[in-house]
C-alpha cells in the first residue's frame, strides 16, 4: 500500500505513468472497473479516473485515514470513485458484495504508505522516536510492534526478524530485546532502534543503510500478517479478473516480490503434461506476462528516494477458467469492510460500477 514521496513533498505514486500505462488499454470500455486494492493517498487512482473517463474505481485500504485522505482528494469524481475500508485479501468478498463478478484492472502498491511513514506517532519509522505501534488498522485490536517485542519468545522473534527482515543478526537482536525488556518493557521505537545498533558489529553498521531497518520490517509485516494477506489475495485477484483485464503490482522488498513473481510465472505457464503432443486449450496458460520487474527510472528515484527499492510486474488475463461467481464468493468469504459513503448520493446498483502509498523503509 504505498505511494511513496519525499519526505514533505507533495504526493508522488510510485511509477504513475508506467502504472497507468499497463492498466489503461482494460479500461477503455463504458462500465469498465479498477480494483485499487491499496488506496492510500488515492494517487494511482486520481490518474486512473482522469485517463481512463470510462472507468469506475473501487479503492481498498486497511487504515481508514488514507480513506478519508483520498475519499477527500476523489470526490470530484462524484460516483465514479467507491472507498471500501478493508484488506486486500477480502477483495472478493468485496465484490461479491456489490455483486461484480469480474473486473478490468487490478493494482496493488504493497508495503507502508507515506502517510504511514510521515506520522511519527504510527511508529513505522525509525528515523524518529515514536511508540511502537505499527498497526496499518488502528481500529484493529491486534498486537501492537510493542506487543511482540514485550511478549514473542526469543525463538518466535529471531524467525520473525529472519524470515520477515532477512536479517543476519536476528539471532543476536531477538536475545538483547528479550534481556532488555526484562529490565523495562519496549514502549518507543528510539530505544529499539539504539539497542539494534549495539547488537550489530561495528563493521556491518558501516554498510547497508540503517541498521534498524531490516527489523522494523519484519516487526510491520508482523503485526499486519502482510505475507499471508497477500498469499491470500493472490489468487482471488487473478480468480476476478476478465479476459483481456490486467493486474500490476509494485514491491518493495524480496519477500513480497518472490511471491508475486512466483504466482504470475504460475499463470503464464502450461500445465500440459510433458509429452503431450498438442496442448489442450485448458492446459493453455491463464496469464500472459507484461513485464519482469521493471525498477524506477534513475531520475524518478533522484526527486522520490522512497521509490528506489520498487519493483513492477504486470499481466493480462489470457483466457478463462471457471471463475466463481459473486454468490459464490459471498457464501465462502466473510468480509469486515465497510464501506465510504458519499454524501452526494446513493450507491450504484450491483450491474453498474461505482465508483498512493509508499511502501518501503526509509
Amino acid at each position: 500500500m504505498s505511494e511513496r514521496e519525499a519526505p514533505g513533498a507533495e504526493h508522488v505514486p510510485v511509477m504513475l505513468d508506467r502504472v497507468v500505462e499497463l492498466l489503461a488499454p482494460a479500461l477503455q470500455e463504458p462500465g469498465s472497473i479498477a480494483v485499487d486494492a491499496t488506496l492510500g493517498l488515492g494517487g494511482h487512482s486520481e490518474a486512473l479516473l482522469r485517463r481512463c473517463p470510462q472507468s469506475h474505481v473501487i479503492g481498498l485500504d486497511r487504515d481508514t485515514q488514507a480513506i478519508e485522505a483520498a475519499t477527500r482528494r476523489l470526490d470530484p469524481f462524484g460516483e465514479r470513485f467507491t472507498a471500501v475500508h478493508a484488506v486486500y485479501d477480502e477483495l472478493g468478498a468485496v465484490l461479491a458484495d456489490r455483486g461484480i463478478d469480474q473486473v478490468q484492472g487490478i493494482l496493488f502498491d504493497l508495503g507502508v504508505s507515506s502517510l504511514q511513514l510521515d506520522e511519527s506517532d504510527r511508529g513505522f519509522s525509525y528515523a524518529q522516536d515514536a511508540s511502537l505501534d505499527m498497526r496499518m488498522d488502528q481500529q484493529s485490536s491486534g498486537p501492537t510492534a510493542a506487543d511482540v517485542l514485550n511478549t514473542y519468545p526469543a525463538a518466535d522473534l529471531t524467525r520473525v526478524l529472519r524470515d520477515y527482515g532477512e536479517e543476519r543478526y536476528a539471532s543476536r537482536i531477538a536475545s538483547a530485546i528479550v534481556r532488555e525488556r526484562a529490565r523495562e518493557p519496549f514502549r518507543t521505537s528510539g530505544r529499539l532502534v539504539e539497542l539494534i545498533r549495539d547488537s550489530i558489529p561495528a563493521p556491518a553498521r558501516r554498510t547497508g543503510g540503517n541498521p534498524a531497518k531490516r527489523t522494523f520490517q519484519a516487526l510491520r509485516i508482523e503485526v499486519n500478517g502482510e505475507l499471508e494477506a497477500l498469499r491470500s489475495a493472490l489468487p482471488a485477484a487473478i480468480d476476478a479478473l476478465a479476459v483481456g483485464g490486467r493486474i500490476v503490482f509494485l514491491a518493495y522488498h524480496s519477500l513480497e516480490d518472490r511471491m508475486v513473481k512466483r504466482t504470475l510465472a504460475a499463470g503464464a505457464a502450461s500445465t500440459a503434461p510433458p509429452g503431450l503432443p498438442v496442448e489442450l486449450p485448458e492446459h493453455r496458460p491463464v496469464l500472459k506476462l507484461l513485464t519482469r520487474g521493471e525498477a524506477p527510472t534513475p531520475d524518478e528515484v533522484a526527486a522520490n528516494p522512497r521509490a528506489g527499492s520498487a519493483r513492477l510486474r504486470a499481466a493480462e488475463r489470457a483466457r478463462s477458467t471457471e471463475p466463481r461467481s459473486a454468490d459464490t464468493r459471498r457464501q465462502t468469504e466473510s468480509p469486515r469492510t465497510t464501506e465510504k459513503t458519499r454524501p452526494s448520493g446513493a450507491s450504484p446498483p450491483p450491474d453498474a460500477p461505482r465508483d498512493d502509498r509508499t511502501h518501503g523503509e526509509e
